[in-house]
C-alpha cells in the first residue's frame, strides 16, 4: 500500500484491502481519492473519483522519478468501487499560498517535459491551454454543481496552465512573435463563443431552458451576422 503524508485510509477502505490482500492478493489496484480542497470534498471538477494506483501484489508496479506520472504495471488491474467509504482521504491545497508553491514546483516540471518533447510556444497557449483547462473543469467536468469551491478551483488550475505556458516561452528567452490586432480579436472571440456555447449547453443540462434563451439568441443573431 502506497500512501502519502497527506492522506489517510477510512476504516471500511482499510478492512476491503485487507480481505483483498488475504484472498486475492494478485496484480495492482486502483484505488478511488477523495480530495478536499480547501475544506471542501470536491465531487466534481474533474477531482473526483480521482483513482490511483495503490494497493498491488510486490513487483507489479514500478515508478519513475517523474512527478505524476503513471507507474508501469503488470498483471490484473482492477478499480475499487468509486465510493465514498472505499476511497482514500487526501487532505489536498489547505490555502491559497499552499496552491501557489506547489504550483510553482509543478510548473517548473512541466514545463520542463514540455520542451523536452518538443513544443514550441505560441502565443496563442496562453489564450486557449489556460481557457480549455477552465471550461473543461467547470462545465464539461460539472464544477458548478461544486459551488464557489468548483469555480476556484477551475480558476486556479486555468492560472496554472497560463504560468505553465509563460515558463515555456521563458526557455525560449521571451523570444518576440509577431501578432496583429486582428489576430488577438478573433482568438478572444472564439474564446467567447466557446464559453457561450457551454453556457447555453450547461443550462440546457440543468433543465434551466429560460436562462439559456438569451444566449441562443445571441448565438443565431452572430450566426446571420457573419
Amino acid at each position: 500500500m502506497v500512501l502519502d503524508a497527506d492522506e489517510e485510509i477510512p476504516p471500511k477502505l482499510a478492512k476491503k484491502l485487507r480481505v483483498i490482500a488475504q484472498k486475492e492478493g494478485e496484480g495492482f489496484y486502483r484505488v478511488p481519492r477523495k480530495n478536499i480542497v480547501f475544506g471542501s470534498w470536491l465531487r466534481h471538477s474533474r477531482w473526483w473519483p480521482d483513482y490511483n494506483i495503490r494497493f498491488f501484489k510486490k513487483g507489479k508496479v514500478t515508478w519513475n522519478e517523474v512527478i505524476h506520472s503513471v507507474p508501469m504495471t503488470s498483471g490484473k488491474g482492477i478499480d475499487l468501487a468509486a465510493e465514498e467509504e472505499l476511497a482514500i482521504v487526501h487532505y489536498h491545497y489547505t490555502s491559497v499560498e499552499d496552491y501557489l508553491i506547489r504550483m510553482g514546483r509543478y510548473t517548473d516540471i512541466q514545463a520542463k517535459n514540455l520542451i523536452k518533447e518538443g513544443h514550441r510556444f505560441i502565443w496563442k497557449d496562453l489564450v486557449k491551454k489556460p481557457l480549455s483547462e477552465f471550461l473543461g473543469r467547470y462545465f464539461s467536468g460539472e464544477g458548478y454543481k461544486d459551488g464557489l469551491h468548483g469555480l476556484a478551483l477551475s480558476g486556479l488550475q486555468a492560472f496554472s496552465e497560463f504560468i505553465l505556458y509563460l515558463k515555456v516561452w521563458q526557455s525560449e528567452k521571451f523570444l518576440p512573435q509577431a501578432t496583429t490586432d486582428e489576430e488577438v480579436v478573433r482568438e478572444f472571440k472564439q474564446a467567447t463563443d466557446e464559453v457561450d456555447w457551454w453556457l447555453t449547453e450547461t443550462a440546457i443540462k440543468t433543465k434551466n431552458f429560460l436562462t439559456s434563451i438569451p444566449h441562443r439568441i445571441k448565438k443565431r443573431l452572430a450566426r446571420k451576422n457573419d
